[in-house]
């Protein structure tokens, strides 16, 4: 069924937006394409969410030039808590839509490491982009969603290792929202070839309110043989926005991918985090945190896809649900044929700390082999009165023991991330989101 578009842009404007940002012509014709397809794509079903009155289409601007930074100590304070100042070697900033700032050890470069804004990256790798940009992890015409970011794609970072290097030195990727007009096309390609190694970390974060505006967000992982990718992140964006966000990941032989995602949004989101384990001996260890709060509604799609032989795929998912919020928690771990002695294992567990407040946990296997190891538990509940009560008979007030409960229930998330702000980050937003209402 066709799809009617709504929106505030012709295809003639991305044309004359390429154009300014002196892209590659393949970039041109990829969005053009994309936003022709607009009409004949179907939106994504994501499972027990209606999402036909949710408004993907509205936005004030495509994009908001913003200041830009000459030094780490020059960029907002917001910005600053959040990153090493004084031992931070490689930071990408973005101040809404512009590419704020960018340091990057000079020996990676000698390496042939990249790191780089998607926009300079577009210009000075354009076959190395387009090599990645949309062509295995995630397609073009999965969805009208799908489209529709491959054709306003305004933002994002583009990361590459070359075979046998290993990136010691956390990479960071902090995306600033203070104006309300903006709206987040972000696009971000992580590639790590044989045997190399890399640590990503990035952080969305609005320090002001927005009004009808999009977090259409694409995240592709790309861990070569014998390679290992961890990826991190936090997000914390205001509620007017409307969100989708994939992340997806594919793992070659005897690879890893980890994740650690702080999913806390105050926006509604659909959320698409999906690896697959292609190869054999490949490894996903996939952790995340959720808090809802006020009328958010949230769907969380965790799936690891295991063809490889010996694979091993782990999912835990931690939710707090507060207030009228709702949010579903699909894990899904499927075992193709072929892969045995593959492991496939998850949890979710949902606290709920309202009457109105609502939780889905839905552990799902898919098994087409035989001899493999899988598993899975979830629960949704309250906060366990035995661990309030112990903790309320050494003396600390019911509010405190809840709050401490809450903390140590998402920490395994918290801990995982590599960078010490922005575990920081993390522990402070789930403070406020627990302890405040909006």
């Amino acid at each position: 069924m066709a799809t009617e578009t709504k929106l505030n842009i012709s295809v003639e404007d991305l044309v004359n937006y390429s154009a300014s940002q002196n892209e590659p012509q393949w970039m041109t014709d990829l969005r053009k394409d994309s936003f022709q397809k607009l009409e004949q794509l179907e939106m994504p079903k994501p499972d027990k969410t209606k999402i036909n009155r949710w408004d993907f289409d509205s936005f004030k601007s495509h994009t908001v030039e913003s200041d830009t930074f000459e030094s780490i100590d020059k960029l907002p304070e917001s910005v600053q808590k959040i990153i090493d100042t004084e031992n931070a070697k490689n930071l990408i900033v973005q101040h809404n839509n512009t590419p704020a700032f960018t340091k990057v050890d000079d020996k990676l470069t000698e390496q042939g490491v990249v790191i780089k804004d998607l926009k300079t990256a577009l210009i000075e790798n354009s076959d190395l982009v387009q090599k990645y940009f949309m062509t295995d992890a995630v397609k073009v015409d999965e969805h009208r969603l799908t489209a529709l970011h491959a054709a306003l794609v305004n933002g994002g970072v583009f990361v590459y290792v070359p075979k046998n290097v290993v990136v010691e030195d956390p990479i960071q990727y902090v995306v600033l929202h203070d104006d309300s007009d903006a709206s987040f096309f972000n696009h971000a390609i992580i590639v790590a070839e044989e045997s190399a190694e890399v640590t990503y970390v990035e952080n969305y974060l609005s320090t002001v309110s927005s009004n009808d505006n999009q977090l259409n967000i694409v995240s592709e992982v790309i861990a070569g043989a014998n390679s290992k990718i961890t990826y991190g992140t936090v997000d914390f964006m205001d509620k007017g926005f409307t969100g989708h966000i994939i992340r997806r990941g594919i793992a070659a032989a005897d690879s890893t991918i980890d994740w650690a995602l702080g999913l806390m949004n105050d926006c509604s989101t659909i959320n698409d985090n999906t690896t697959y384990l292609m190869g054999d001996r490949s490894n996903c260890n996939l952790k995340t945190v959720v808090v809802g709060r006020g009328e958010q509604k949230q769907n969380f799609t965790t799936q690891i896809i295991q063809y490889g032989k010996e694979s091993n795929g782990h999912i835990l998912k931690h939710g707090v649900m507060k207030d009228s919020s709702s949010s579903i928690f699909n894990g899904i771990g499927y075992i193709k044929h072929g892969g045995t002695k593959a492991d496939a294992q998850q949890e979710s567990r949902v606290l709920m700390l309202s009457e109105k407040a609502r939780g889905d946990a839905n552990p799902i296997l898919l098994i087409d082999e035989d001899d493999v190891t899988a598993g899975h538990a979830a629960s949704v509940g309250r906060v366990d009165p035995t661990q309030l009560y112990y903790l309320m008979s050494r003396g600390i007030s019911r509010e405190e023991a809840e709050r401490l409960v809450i903390h140590g229930f998402l920490d395994p998330v918290v801990s995982a991330l590599p960078i010490e702000g922005v575990k920081r980050q993390l522990r402070e937003v789930i403070e406020t989101k627990v302890t405040t209402q909006i």
